[in-house]
């Protein structure tokens, strides 16, 4: 099976695969808001990304009704709470503080309003960003240095469906969204990224070099499955 990763602007990250029993085109979101498009191994990617496109409609519609809606003293991140609170102004605004997310929204609007709930998200996943890039890559250089781990730089992104990346060029990116984990997962993700600076593909030899440097890592992975990459830090109920 074939996989191309992009982005696509007014969508976001979307997946393409290309599966042999395919027939036509087909699109899906995930449990996360994860874009994904399967298509015949004959059908050029380029066709596959107008799909999406001339979907993107339906793709919003489906990604809105994915997100969990955010409430009065939710944790953001490990420094913030979100609040909410009324004023007579007639619009909504926010503010990023030390330790607080503040949305300020009319008194005509419910905290539940698209527009209250659009505001809030933005600026929670803007302190989670601030947070993230103040102390993902200090924890990531701190953990190379202890196992031998070598990188040549780090970004932080906004990620649908993946905690982090790592290329070839032992360029690591990693989600935004990490600041939502426990910090026991986060290392998970740290490590898992630094295990692949030395062995790129998800073997046998890249499970027992992540291994010898965090014996439990296979155990915190199924942990992990059970968490979205969304604001929510509900993990999800596994049967």
């Amino acid at each position: 099976m074939a996989t191309k990763q992009l982005t696509i602007p007014g969508i976001g990250d979307v997946t393409l695969y290309k599966r042999r029993g395919n027939r036509s085109l087909r699109l899906s979101v995930g449990l996360n808001g994860e874009v994904r498009v399967s298509l015949p191994y004959w059908v050029p990617y380029a066709a596959a990304i107008e799909f999406a496109k001339s979907k993107a409609s339906w793709i919003a519609n489906h990604q809105s009704e994915r997100n969990p809606e955010l409430r009065h003293g939710q944790l953001i991140g490990k420094a913030h709470r979100l609040t909410f609170q009324p004023t007579a102004s007639a619009r909504t605004t926010t503010r990023i503080l030390p330790t607080e997310v503040r949305i300020l929204h009319p008194l005509a609007l419910p905290v539940s309003d698209d527009s209250v709930q659009t505001k809030a998200q933005q600026a929670s996943i803007r302190a989670l960003r601030q947070e993230a890039e103040r102390l993902l890559p200090g924890r990531l250089r701190t953990l190379a240095e202890k196992h031998g781990f070598s990188f040549t730089s780090v970004d932080v992104k906004q990620l649908k469906s993946r905690w982090g990346s790592c290329n070839s060029m032992q360029e690591i990116t990693l989600n935004l969204f990490l600041m939502q984990l426990p910090w026991h997962l986060i290392d998970y993700v740290l490590l898992h990224e630094l295990t692949h600076t030395k062995v790129m593909q998800h073997g046998e030899p890249f499970w027992r070099e992540l291994e010898s440097h965090l014996p439990r890592a296979k155990a915190l992975k199924n942990e992990i499955n059970t968490y979205q990459p969304v604001l929510s830090p509900e993990p999800l109920t596994v049967a």
